[in-house]
């Protein structure tokens, strides 16, 4: 009986009216100041408040996936995500500063040649007229001597909305993982860039460059790229670029990938949905153009625009997340030139454990499909 399952739901609504029920038809019983119908009154109260509560917690969570199974809400240890490939046969330094910087949480972080280092910036995008924050990871070897002519590639990791950028770091742990996958010999040092999607708080611009509004696609495709050439050792060719993201941020990973092969070679989008959202916390987004609509529709894109010479990498899971049917229509759909490969667990929700797991092999799959030159 899996957390998700409408077994376990309704198992849940059926104890909680039944106990509702039992204490209605027992209170009479229960009425007297003996102290063992005080207790029984406790006892009947407790047990129907606790029911009710599962049961509302267990709509919630089939309503928003936050758990996708028994061992993801408890915390256990799972197995890590493995990769399936399913391939067939320039700005001026003074629009990026940097504002501060911090230690890694790894072993060996206060010297950035053992541990790297993370730098706060605040990036001016000309062609957009976006100013936005983001952290950028060093690896430890861009301290190193033996690197020091030596560029290396950038991966942009994008949050879930309305997520921060500091969720990265601590919650998700990228910059720690990131040189474990190196030290493990699992992957090459490749430069982080950390930050949200959300470019125009508190408004949710799915990475859409809006009529009269912030241009974000144009942000990501243009200016964050060349503002991060400019000011660190990393090259200029879609080659040298990849980006990730989670949730919203891994529909604009994928996104961003799709329509601008010139500019990143590699995407890869977490739990990502495949269509711009429209609700309140987007706002109008296309303004009755249906052509920016259709674009926005990665589905859409794929069977009806040329294909790109691009890799990209989904995931889902077969129980607990909501875009498993849509992942496998990617799936489907992707064709040469473009290469795809996918994460599927058997279980996990749309929340960090579940990314967590999957981390680790998508930057592995990043690295791979990435060149320093």
């Amino acid at each position: 009986m899996g957390l998700t399952g409408k077994a376990v739901l309704i198992l849940a609504i059926v104890l909680a009216v039944v106990l509702f029920t039992l204490t209605i038809w027992c209170w009479p019983r229960l009425a007297r100041r003996s102290a063992p119908a005080v207790v029984g009154r406790v006892g009947m109260l407790l047990a129907t408040q606790v029911a009710v509560f599962a049961t509302v917690g267990l709509l919630a969570n089939n309503s928003f996936l936050f758990y996708g199974s028994w061992a993801d809400l408890f915390g256990r240890k799972q197995e890590l995500g493995v990769v399936t490939d399913h391939a067939a046969g320039t700005l001026a330094a003074k629009n990026i500063v940097r504002v501060g910087t911090q230690r890694p949480d790894v072993p060996g972080g206060a010297r950035p040649a053992v541990g790297g280092r993370i730098d706060k910036v605040v990036i001016a995008g000309r062609h957009s007229g976006i100013e936005s924050s983001a952290y950028v990871y060093l690896p430890p070897e861009y301290f190193q001597e033996a690197f020091a002519r030596r560029k290396f590639p950038a991966v942009v990791v994008l949050t879930g909305y309305p997520g921060t950028s500091e969720n990265l770091i601590k919650g998700l742990r990228y910059p720690r993982t990131a040189l474990d996958r190196v030290k493990a010999g699992r992957a090459q040092p490749m430069i982080l860039v950390m930050l949200r999607p959300t470019l125009a708080p508190p408004r949710d611009t799915e990475c859409v460059d809006i009529k009269g509004g912030p241009k974000t696609e144009t942000f990501f495709a243009q200016d964050l790229p060349r503002a991060i050439s400019a000011e660190y050792r990393v090259g200029k060719r879609a080659r040298n670029w990849g980006i990730i993201g989670n949730s919203t941020g891994g529909y604009c990973a994928l996104k961003i990938g799709l329509h601008h092969p010139g500019r990143y070679t590699a995407s890869a989008g977490l739990s990502a949905y495949y269509k711009a959202a429209e609700d309140p916390t987007t706002g109008d987004l296309f303004h009755g153009d249906e052509s920016a609509r259709r674009r926005a529709d990665l589905l859409w894109t794929l069977d009806n625009r040329p294909q790109p010479d691009s890799s990209f990498l989904v995931t889902s899971s077969r129980h607990g997340e909501s875009n498993y049917a849509d992942t496998r229509r990617f799936l489907a759909k992707v064709k040469q030139p473009a290469q795809v490969s996918s994460i599927v667990l058997d279980s996990g929700g749309h929340n960090f454990n579940t990314w967590r797991r999957e981390i680790p092999a998508a930057l592995e799959w990043l690295s791979s499909r990435l060149s320093e030159s």
